[in-house]
């Protein structure tokens, strides 16, 4: 999450009360990660399919999806969140949203969704336990054949951009969260957000009934280059999206991205 990744919080409430999700996606760094994701969900739709986007937010994915026609319903825990996508569903808008959390998802059947996206609730989860839950019960609820997307805040983009570049590592230290022989992030609920290797997401992965389909960084570079971005023209921005849509998937570069998405389809029962 750039570089509010890492900083003490009373609460995921609190954080997302101070602060508008949507804006931050319509920063020129939240652009790229927009235009990422998007782009894969995208590339899979087909007409009534349903969607259950589970961690909403504001809405600016389920309600783009219910807009272009697609049933969607939108869960989501804060209610500051909730409040601000429901006064945003207009008329003819083939959405429900619901105050709920990705851990309990018994008000749906099995195979209830064509797709499922998990786009936040991966970043506050620091058990084991819960985080295990959390994907289980969204390939529980997709259809044999659909996809879950899952995202993922990844650690050394934010160490590289907080404890480096911002002279934060003595915080750290100090606090706990960092372990200073091995550089391993120390889960720890303060720090608001999980943060992630390739190789933790590949072992929470083990065992899911579901295949990757593609590993994708989502804002690769655009955190460290925000000031450029800023600068750059609309012609050479659209240019820039392109670009990052190219190399997202490219593994030897994945590891730069401060977002990620798992893309996973749920196989077929035998």
């Amino acid at each position: 999450m750039g570089e509010t990744v890492l900083s003490i919080e009373n609460s995921v409430e609190a954080f997302y009360e101070s602060r508008r999700e949507d804006e931050r996606l319509q920063s020129r760094e939240g652009q790229v990660e927009w235009f990422v994701t998007c782009s894969y969900i995208d590339r899979y739709l087909f007409p009534g399919a349903r969607i259950l986007e589970i961690g909403a937010g504001t809405g600016r994915y389920a309600l783009r999806y219910a807009q272009m026609g697609y049933q969607v319903d939108a869960i989501e825990p804060v209610l500051a969140n909730l409040d601000v996508l429901s006064a945003r569903i207009k008329a003819g808008d083939n959405i429900r949203a619901i105050q709920g959390n990705a851990l309990d998802l018994s008000r749906y059947e099995d195979n209830s969704f064509y797709r499922v996206l998990l786009l936040g609730p991966m970043y506050h989860l620091f058990s084991p336990v819960d985080k295990t839950r959390c994907l289980s019960e969204a390939h529980r609820v997709c259809k044999p054949g659909g996809l879950v997307y899952v995202a993922y805040c990844q650690f050394d983009p934010s160490m590289i951009q907080y404890a480096f570049m911002r002279g934060a590592y003595p915080t750290l230290i100090e606090n706990g969260f960092l372990n200073e022989k091995t550089f391993q992030p120390i889960s720890d609920p303060r720090t608001i957000f999980e943060l992630h290797r390739k190789r933790d997401i590949d072992a929470l992965s083990d065992g899911l009934p579901s295949r990757r389909l593609h590993y994708v960084g989502t804002d690769m570079f655009a955190h460290y280059m925000a000031d450029s971005l800023k600068e750059m023209d609309e012609p050479l921005f659209q240019h820039y999206l392109e670009y990052t849509l190219n190399i997202c998937e490219n593994t030897d570069l994945t590891g730069v991205s401060n977002h990620v998405l798992d893309i996973r389809e749920k196989l077929k029962e035998s």
